[in-house]
């Protein structure tokens, strides 16, 4: 959509609405993080490892005793943070009801769903406000267009070739179940605290391995596609770029768990090195794939009866769904992550998860997104483009 009219007015208006999304995502961060900091203080809380004492000042302050390392190996490290100057103010607010409780509960999983909205919004609005008085380079010929407008107007009809997916579609739900199972076991074992370093380990072995299956699918599916011809002139779309910033929450959370992984290693823990080093690169080369793949076609009819990569595109895509899944409901925990959570502290820890894993579990979800557009218009032979 391109405005020609009241120019200033709409530059005026699309860029504050793009600074008022923008807002909206700051003021979910800083609620989510105070929401995640005075659930943990809650003295309460019998799931968390916390116990108020009352310091010089009289004001409550939270020892923090995490216990690092799994099996047997086991290492007890004492910190004591600062508190909130009233830590218990945020709970006399809270509701007793039904619904209040009902919010309160899933309001971790709401809080991305906002900032994934204000995310999305603020790009297309910024593309509006960049199209702003732009004329369109496509002319239409009268000829053609009063030939088409002749024809009786019929019904459109949406059709999906599945060929060719069989394969990658199995083994794909076939990864996403056990990638269920392995989230169910998480749960239950997290919730125990005598089990609670072993639900941490087997969390960290699962997501390596996805992270490693979806490595190699990604690397075969580049080097699949690379037959297709390469369209130079295609434009960036929007989707592209949303998942270029989705990306940065990747980065963020991947580098600060590789960096509290890298100065607290040890035999117990380096499995969390891996993990993050495998997430960086997965994460690295799906969007090298996506990025190629996106502007690339098939030119022979060979091709689109071949149908080079699609297996492999339909194995990544249900994967990133498996990964958007396990980063919604296991990764965002605080007490999954105990090793980055003793080595930065409950604070910087709280405030880095919260910044950078709505835009992961973004990326996640636009990343299955694109895939599914590849998969619907890779294949597909178009005249202007033979």
């Amino acid at each position: 959509m391109c405005i020609y009219k009241f120019m200033n007015v709409a530059r005026f208006g699309l860029m504050h609405m793009v600074a008022t999304n923008l807002c909206v995502w700051l003021h979910v961060l800083v609620q989510e993080s105070k929401h995640e900091i005075l659930k943990f203080l809650d003295p309460g809380d019998g799931h968390n490892n916390v116990h108020l004492s009352t310091g010089s000042g009289g004001h409550g302050l939270p020892d923090l005793n995490f216990s690092l390392g799994y099996g047997h190996h086991e290492t007890t490290h004492h910190r004591v943070t600062r508190g909130l100057k009233h830590p218990n103010m945020g709970f006399q607010c809270r509701r007793v009801n039904i619904m209040g409780q009902l919010v309160q509960d899933v309001s971790p999983f709401l809080f991305p769903c906002t900032i994934e909205y204000s995310l999305i919004c603020a790009a297309i609005l910024y593309v509006m406000w960049r199209n702003i008085g732009k004329r369109s380079h496509t002319r239409h010929n009268s000829s053609v267009s009063s030939d088409f407008s002749s024809l009786p107007s019929r019904r459109h009809h949406y059709s999906v070739d599945c060929a060719h997916a069989n394969k990658g579609l199995f083994t794909g739900i076939l990864v996403l179940v056990l990638a269920i199972i392995s989230l169910i076991l998480f749960f239950v074992l997290i919730s125990k605290p005598e089990y609670k370093d072993l639900a941490v380990l087997e969390a960290h072995i699962s997501e390596l391995v996805l992270y490693c299956l979806n490595t190699i699918a990604a690397v075969i599916a580049l080097m699949q596609v690379r037959e297709l011809r390469y369209s130079v002139q295609h434009y960036v779309e929007l989707d592209n770029i949303l998942l270029i910033v989705a990306q940065t929450g990747v980065y963020l959370f991947a580098i600060f768990c590789i960096i509290g992984g890298h100065f607290t290693i040890s035999r117990n823990t380096i499995l969390v090195l891996f993990t993050a080093l495998a997430n960086l690169i997965q994460a690295t080369v799906q969007t090298i794939f996506v990025l190629d793949a996106s502007r690339r076609y098939a030119s022979t009819p060979d091709q689109v009866r071949r149908k080079p990569g699609r297996e492999m595109i339909t194995f990544l895509l249900v994967c990133n769904f498996a990964m958007w899944a396990i980063n919604s409901l296991e990764a965002r925990r605080t007490d999954s992550n105990p090793v980055q959570l003793n080595f930065y502290g409950f604070w910087a820890w709280t405030i880095i998860s919260h910044v950078s894993s709505p835009l992961a579990i973004f990326f996640r979800f636009h990343s299955t997104v694109c895939l599914c557009e590849i998969w619907k218009k890779l294949y597909k032979l178009k005249a202007e483009r033979v």
